[in-house]
């Protein structure tokens, strides 16, 4: 068997069709509350299609006041990532506690094997597990539905935005009020190529790109995949109206940060509260790969005033 498609030490597409991941550290989960302040579980979101998550549920000694959910998407260019990577779980975890809020981490099917829209399908049918969970979950007993973000980081932050889409259109989850998105280093493409993409030296990232692009969208589609371009979206001028405030984080030495600065001036033409946060010294998911450095505790301090400006 010969390898025809590689994304070197992440990711190995062999021509029998078998792909091959190399996982990097996970963690297992804890039941019972830490000396980080939170414990875990992982949940079964739909077991005919294994759509999982992973729950953190913060510690909150003394208070029985209800909590605002935030439902994580992994990134990995739609090709890799789960919710047990150490450095995701404990970005999260960690999150959990400082913001005050139930998270929950999808883990959907990836592609080549399963391509959009089946990440977006997924993931949308983790608010439906909410909804139906909300009664009988004892981890979402002091759940607030009224007070639900979307966010996650690459492909996740992409994700985020499709899924608030697909819930704005679809009108479903009525006690399900999604109050805002939280992207993280957005991964967004078109056919166009932005300036710093046609440039010499970033001829590495954009092979790269362009190749998880091809693994994961639609037989047959291009980069201008409504999902890949946020531009292309059949979106009306009364949906735009219902899209919730959007807060975009991107990282200053990021090659997808000229993507994220790009989506978030398209959402405020469109009329859309949004904001635009910096980290200006630091690289793509640089809160994943370092999850308790000074940089990664800065940005949940600012996930958490958003979701507490609610």
């Amino acid at each position: 068997m010969s390898i025809v498609a590689e994304v070197p030490s992440f990711l190995q597409v062999l021509s029998s069709g078998l792909v091959k991941r190399f996982e990097p550290e996970i963690s297992p989960v804890s039941n019972e509350s830490s000396s980080h302040g939170y414990k875990s579980k992982d949940v079964m979101i739909d077991s005919t299609k294994s759509i999982s998550g992973r729950m953190f549920l913060p510690d909150t000694p003394g208070s029985s006041s209800h909590l605002p959910v935030l439902v994580y998407f992994h990134g990995g260019g739609f090709c890799i990532g789960s919710t047990t990577w150490l450095g995701y779980h404990t970005f999260l975890g960690d999150l959990a506690v400082a913001s005050q809020t139930i998270v929950l981490s999808v883990d959907y099917r990836l592609a080549p094997e399963n391509r959009l829209p089946i990440a977006y399908d997924d993931c949308y049918s983790s608010l439906e597990w909410l909804s139906n969970q909300v009664s009988s979950e004892p981890w979402l007993e002091r759940a607030d539905l009224s007070r639900v973000f979307l966010s996650g980081d690459s492909a996740g932050g992409n994700i985020a935005h499709n899924v608030a889409v697909k819930v704005i259109q679809e009108k479903t989850y009525d006690h399900v009020k999604i109050r805002g998105l939280l992207p993280v280093h957005p991964y967004f493409g078109s056919e166009e190529r932005t300036e710093k993409e046609r440039e010499g030296e970033a001829a590495g990232y954009v092979a790269m790109n362009d190749l998880l692009w091809k693994l994961s969208l639609p037989q047959g589609s291009n980069r201008d995949y409504s999902g890949c371009n946020f531009e292309r979206a059949a979106i009306s001028s009364a949906e735009w109206g219902r899209f919730p405030a959007v807060v975009v984080y991107v990282a200053g030495l990021d090659f997808l940060k000229e993507r994220g600065v790009m989506y978030a001036g398209f959402l405020e033409k469109k009329g859309v509260e949004v904001k635009l946060v910096e980290a200006e010294d630091q690289s793509h998911v640089y809160h994943v790969y370092h999850p308790q450095s000074e940089a990664a505790h800065l940005l949940q301090k600012q996930m958490s005033e958003f979701i507490h400006s609610f």
